[in-house]
């Protein structure tokens, strides 16, 4: 078996755990009656992101070989998540027997496993790229299209629990604890195979031992808050990051909100609708480079946060109860690629380009925790407050709350309004010389 198949099938794995759960956790939360909690279990997501990847850096970086570390997170993730979907079992019987559940369990267990797992996406990049130079392979030309199946696996585990059902009701996985268990059983299974991947050696140079659990989380980056361009870029980095978790959060809620009213095939196979997000995601990226050295970051910045204002207004006026609503639903998911891909990728290349060498990685630790961490788990926060005043749990379904006027509607279009005020706010005092020469390096 050659060492690139043995790399996709570990891509494949390690988004395909990601997948299983992501999008439709809420669908789930919301029918054992913590449907109100949905937003803390992104925001989580977000605050552990902030810290554990760089914990995690440093043990691989010094101590345990990254393929074994890569391993042991996994598994340990895995465990956690087999716990979560035992609560999830215990919520489900509760619910069926009228019962309240209690968030703890549940979500304690929750924490803990994507605390284990989150480090490992950044891990999985450390192995392979290891690997590859081991064997002689060039990590920036090969390494692409390994990664490509990685967003093939989420795309599967998504389409997976959307189809296969369990139980004498025949209720999708989607919609029940089964995503969870699925979850786990994907994260053993890659648990187990990263420990049978090549050995990938300690890098113990002086560099990597002076470098501080600080410098990892971006902190030394700060610096580059004295410059006017690089702090306005880094605000608003984390004020389009907002928007980052929303859609995961509630969208699939929101689709099968529709199949209240009617037998509709899109509303009852929410989850497979919107993982056209993550197709369109994988075809974004291929166009970064050309966007970014024919316009340049601020241009294509705009094209993200104007993607964004698309993404929830075709939300807000989407439904799938005609042929012009279905269409708009998928046209949200398409302009999700441009959404996320320029405004990730494209920022990345950005800070990149505009760090100072010794001054990149940390730079691009604090990006990642102004719009993964911050931005993400604060807009979460907020787009639950905003949801549950709107809307409420009725029988399965997320609906418009009882005497509260606007409904899931509303709730899109002011998300909508944020982007655009964003947006206007961004193109009016981000001020940036564009160089197509030295963007077309990077994209290069």
């Amino acid at each position: 078996m050659g060492i690139k198949f043995r790399l996709i099938v570990m891509n494949f794995l390690q988004f395909a755990v990601w997948g299983s759960y992501l999008v439709c956790i809420g669908n789930f939360l919301g029918r054992v009656g913590l449907g109100d909690y949905i937003s803390w279990f992104y925001i989580a997501q977000g605050v552990v992101s902030i810290f554990m990847p760089a914990i995690i850096g440093a043990i691989a970086d010094k101590l345990v070989e990254p393929q074994r570390l890569l391993g042991i997170s996994h598994l340990a993730a895995a465990a956690f998540m087999l716990l979560a979907a035992y609560f999830g079992y215990q919520a489900t019987m509760l619910t069926a027997a009228g019962t309240a559940t209690s968030i703890g369990p549940i979500f304690t267990a929750y924490c803990l496993s994507v605390a284990f797992y989150m480090p490992t996406i950044a891990l999985s990049n450390t192995v392979a790229f290891s690997i590859l130079k081991s064997k002689g392979y060039d990590p920036v030309k090969d390494f692409p299209p390994i990664r490509v199946f990685g967003t093939v696996g989420f795309i599967a585990a998504m389409w997976f629990v959307n189809f296969i059902h369990f139980g004498a009701m025949k209720i999708a996985a989607q919609f029940t604890y089964m995503q969870l268990v699925i979850c786990g059983t994907l994260g053993l299974i890659l648990g187990t195979y990263a420990f049978t991947l090549p050995h990938c050696p300690l890098d113990r140079t002086v560099s990597q031992q002076k470098k501080t659990l600080s410098q990892r989380l971006g902190f030394d980056a700060f610096i580059l808050f004295k410059q006017k361009k690089m702090a306005l870029f880094f605000i608003f980095s984390m004020l389009l990051g907002v928007s980052l978790q929303i859609t995961n959060g509630y969208a699939t809620p929101y689709i099968n909100s529709f199949a209240a009213a009617s037998d509709n095939w899109f509303a009852k196979n929410p989850t497979l609708l919107v993982s056209v997000s993550q197709v369109s995601e994988a075809l974004c990226i291929l166009l970064i480079p050309f966007f970014l050295k024919r316009f340049g970051i601020k241009k294509v910045m705009l094209m993200a946060m104007t993607a964004w204002v698309l993404r929830f207004g075709f939300f807000g006026i989407g439904t799938t109860e005609n042929t012009i609503g279905i269409a708009l639903l998928f046209l949200s998911c398409i302009v999700y690629g441009v959404a996320f891909d320029f405004f990730n990728v494209s920022g990345a290349l950005f800070v990149e380009q505009e760090a100072t060498k010794p001054m990149q990685a940390s730079a691009q630790g604090l990006f990642m925790l102004m719009t993964n961490g911050i931005g993400a788990s604060v807009g979460t926060w907020i787009a639950g407050k905003i949801v549950n005043h709107f809307c409420s749990w009725q029988n399965d379904y997320l609906l418009a709350r009882p005497g509260v006027e606007g409904g899931w509607p509303v709730t899109w279009l002011i998300f909508a309004g944020y982007a655009l005020c964003v947006a206007i706010v961004f193109a009016l005092v981000f001020k940036y010389k564009h160089n197509p020469e030295a963007i077309g390096e990077i994209g290069h």
